[in-house]
């Protein structure tokens, strides 16, 4: 009986390479091709990869061109369009919740814990964020632009300013640059993969270092790998708990 999830879809593209309006058009379109397939009590389309408040909007316009004002018919949209406050952190924040709530059945705290982190976007970045306050030690990260290390841990908010002038980590004076495939595999206590489905598998799971993996991303870790890991003692926490922060700020 849990009232949300279910099937992921969306468009083929990459949204960086388009304009602004031909991100509206896109959009427009999907939504009037499927919008007899959602519906406030039928499905509920939700942010993932490659989308934000705005998409949301169009999405929610363009249905009620069809169903009359419905803003109950998407998650995530912006707040003066009846989204919840702090849907923006949620997925991350609940991260940060569910690492606090594991380490604790293991007598142990975010702080001072070594932390990786493979993708620097919404989950990634919140995450981020708020493990660095909660005194974790972020000491890699990476995303589409490339991957960064300092073992003496990363000054996130200083990389959260160069990530929005850069457009990615890339380049980011306050730590050395590394091959985004070692990333998984970087000395850690932490693991956290928030970026895409299967990059956990029979091929690195032997040589990853973290003692606890905290699956942000959706399917991170594929069965073999889940096997190889267990037996290592490595205590991985599903996606379905780890990453349900989203999904129930969305609820509300």
């Amino acid at each position: 009986n849990i009232p949300y999830g279910g099937a992921k879809g969306g468009i083929g593209c990459n949204p960086a390479e388009l304009s602004i309006s031909e991100l509206e058009r896109l959009t427009r379109v999907f939504t009037q091709k499927i919008h007899d397939l959602i519906g406030i009590h039928t499905d509920v389309p939700a942010p993932d990869m490659g989308t934000n408040p705005q998409t949301m909007a169009w999405i929610l316009d363009e249905y009620s061109k069809f169903h009359g004002y419905s803003p109950a018919v998407v998650t995530g949209k912006p707040i003066d369009l009846g989204g919840s406050l702090g849907r923006d952190a949620a997925t991350g924040r609940g991260v940060l919740f569910a690492t606090e709530a594991l380490l604790n059945d293991h007598g142990m705290s975010v702080s001072g814990q070594r932390f990786v982190i493979q993708g620097f976007g919404n989950v990634g970045s919140w995450a981020a964020q708020l493990i660095h306050e909660a005194g974790g030690k972020v000491v890699a990260v990476s995303d589409i632009s490339g991957a960064i290390h300092n073992k003496n841990g990363i000054d996130i908010p200083t990389l959260m300013k160069h990530v929005k002038e850069h457009k990615g980590v890339k380049g980011f004076g306050g730590a050395n640059a590394i091959d985004s495939n070692s990333i998984l595999v970087e000395d850690c206590d932490i693991l956290i993969p928030a970026a895409l489905g299967g990059v956990i598998n029979r091929e690195n799971a032997n040589e990853i270092k973290a003692k606890f993996i905290i699956e942000a991303a959706n399917h991170p870790t594929d069965p073999e790998a889940d096997e190889i890991l267990s037996k290592k003692g490595v205590v991985i926490l599903p996606d379905i708990f780890a990453n349900s922060g989203g999904v129930t700020v969305s609820y509300f």
